[in-house]
């Protein structure tokens, strides 16, 4: 098991954004976290990933973790190259553990696996978006984590460029046997990568089981998440 949560409790002010959330992600599997915005999603991410700490319960994970952010977050300054091998470059336990030779062959195989092989010289503003986000992608494995976040994948993608990057998702958890969290809103997304989907409100999980019985609609909840409808027991946030 490389995620388990236990009673997870976050607020900001009295604010109470997480409210005593427990789940648990396998090697191998993909988890969808769903809900209108303000739904505490990608709260549960900076939990897990550390970027945010908690305010009680238990976040037990096992080897390293990669991010991958809504936007891709490339560095424009720097080329493909430098973007992905930053990490191997800059962390201090894997600093001294590869030659350049080494690193320049990981990048390689890393775009390669991303479907972008040979781009190592671009910058991120000769990319369109689907290959930018590939790109993160590509950044996010190359120090071989056990577990990946991906925070929105498809935001602001065509359709077709989301379906590719949903084909990665998969690729990735069948190259890597990861355990994922996969935040989004979009149907396809859901349908196309998860093994279970998790759906929040209010911080809380109204809602856990398998794609397809999310799309049966067999409560008040997926059926109004399933339908993008403004009735039901999920109210959206003003303002």
């Amino acid at each position: 098991m490389s995620i388990e949560v236990k009673n997870l409790i976050k607020s900001f002010g009295k604010n109470r954004v997480i409210d005593d959330l427990s789940f648990k992600v396998e090697n191998g599997e993909i988890l969808a976290i769903v809900g209108f915005s303000g739904s505490g999603k990608s709260t549960v991410l900076k939990l897990i990933s550390g970027l945010i700490s908690r305010d009680s319960g238990e976040i037990i994970t096992t080897g390293d973790i990669a991010m991958v952010f809504q936007y891709s977050a490339l560095i424009d300054s720097l080329d493909v190259y430098e973007n992905i091998s930053f990490a191997l470059h800059e962390r201090k336990d894997l600093r001294k553990k590869y030659t350049e030779k080494n690193i320049k062959e990981i990048v390689r195989e890393k775009l390669s696996l991303v479907g972008l092989a040979g781009i190592e010289s671009k910058f991120p503003s000769e990319l369109s978006g689907g290959m930018q986000k590939r790109v993160s992608f590509a950044r996010a494995i190359v120090t071989e984590p056990e577990i990946i976040l991906y925070d929105e994948p498809t935001a602001g993608l065509d359709p077709m460029s989301s379906t590719l990057i949903e084909d990665y998702i998969v690729r990735l958890k069948q190259e890597t046997n990861a355990a994922s969290i996969v935040v989004t809103h979009q149907m396809s997304t859901i349908t196309r990568t998860a093994d279970k989907v998790l759906m929040l409100y209010g911080g809380k999980c109204v809602f856990y089981g398998t794609p397809d019985e999310l799309c049966k609609q067999d409560t008040p909840y997926t059926k109004q998440f399933v339908s993008a409808s403004l009735e039901g027991p999920m109210k959206m946030l003003k303002g």
